[in-house]
């Protein structure tokens, strides 16, 4: 991008800027990176209260099987899947992964079943690659659609369901991956109990004409904040979570990524509807005898954040590379620097010592199990 202009803006472009975002090119977006409180307080204050993310940017599709029977529309889905959309019960979300023939990440995703459609959201930088995969796909069975029409915001944090509650008190009764439609404001939103910063919270999907209403109604709110991508990254990094392009890409599988939990039995072998998605004998294949490598979470010592692209070694002369880390960076609320990546399976057990090249020197971190925050979904 050489400049603003080619940059697309969000419905919420405006109210970000009157809350004096410092704005940066993202996702072919002009986004918010953080707001006047900056990175750290925002980030604190989203574990502490409850934060508001501006994500219009992701892509937002409805997808209705042309039969008029939503089944049809289920099965479709998971030629494209690895996990369980056809068990997916009405008004649940599920995490979910685009595959390639060679067992890679297209992109990951939510699936939530709304009843006589499926809802679906995809990442912003592959939300036009990844519609066009779909159409390429199953456009014969299923009428896809984009939309451009609806902002989407995450209110995320331990005051998040007071706050929604205040507008929505129907809210209280949601768990974790419900999916529901309701009034707020006046606007026709679909609200889920999700979110990626490892706190409990909602995504909420809003005709992209009132969307700033709502979220000035949120924000009015003394214990909400506005919350930029730099803390959503720190937050989601500190959950353990996938930043896809950094973490899980087209060259990773779901097992090499520690993605396991999220392909369900009925997909796997001897399961009902084994296999039937893309790279599935690879995928099932290292579903029982593992992968050459692992992601795993990395504590640096010290304080000195390691960031994403340093090799990892067993040595501190850095000799014997068996990794690379893929994401990094401080975690405010783990006081501490926090990394993940990718190494060798010899290397993937928590505890295992390794040494990180930065600025020329093998400093030392500790693989570790994540998150390295606890989550707090509402289960």
């Amino acid at each position: 991008m050489d400049g603003s202009s080619e940059l697309k803006k969000t419905p919420l472009h405006a109210l970000n800027l009157s809350l004096g975002a410092r704005m940066v090119p993202f996702a072919g977006y002009e986004m918010p990176v953080q707001y006047t409180a900056g990175v750290m307080k925002e980030h604190l204050h989203t574990r502490a209260a409850a934060g508001l993310f501006d994500v219009s940017h992701m892509g937002q599709v409805t997808v209705r099987a042309r039969s008029g029977d939503n089944a049809d529309a289920a099965r479709a889905l998971e030629t494209l899947v690895p996990v369980d959309v056809v068990g997916l019960g009405e008004g649940r979300q599920r995490y979910a992964l685009f595959t390639n023939d060679e067992g890679g990440i297209l992109d990951d995703l939510m699936i939530a079943n709304r009843g006589d459609h499926f809802y679906v959201v995809v990442n912003a930088a592959c939300k036009d690659a990844d519609f066009a995969h779909m159409q390429a796909k199953i456009g014969d069975a299923c009428e896809l659609t984009l939309h451009d029409d609806r902002a989407l915001i995450a209110l995320q944090g331990p005051h998040a369901e007071a706050v929604l509650a205040e507008l929505w008190a129907d809210v209280s009764s949601m768990r974790f991956m419900d999916v529901r439609a309701c009034d707020l404001h006046d606007a026709d939103c679909i609200v889920s109990r999700s979110g990626y910063t490892g706190e409990d919270g909602f995504e909420i999907s809003i005709p992209a004409d009132l969307a700033e209403t709502v979220c000035r109604r949120l924000l009015d709110h003394p214990d909400v904040l506005p919350i930029g991508l730099g803390a959503r990254d720190s937050l989601r990094l500190e959950a353990g979570l996938c930043l896809y392009g950094n973490d899980i890409d087209t060259g990773t599988t779901p097992v090499e990524a520690g993605l396991e939990w999220a392909i369900q039995k009925v997909r796997r072998r001897g399961g009902e509807r084994a296999g039937g998605f893309p790279g599935a004998g690879i995928i099932l294949d290292q579903l029982e005898n593992g992968a050459d490598r692992r992601r795993v979470g990395l504590r640096p010592e010290g304080r000195a954040p390691v960031r994403g692209g340093a090799v990892l070694a067993t040595d501190p002369e850095g000799e014997d590379v068996v990794g690379t880390v893929t994401s990094g960076g401080f975690g405010p609320n783990a006081d501490s620097p926090v990394a993940m990546g990718y190494v060798s399976k010899s290397s993937a057990t928590p505890g295992t010592q390794l040494y990180a090249g930065v600025r020329g020197k093998f400093l030392p971190v500790t693989v570790s199990a994540m998150p390295f925050v606890k989550n707090t979904f509402k289960r």
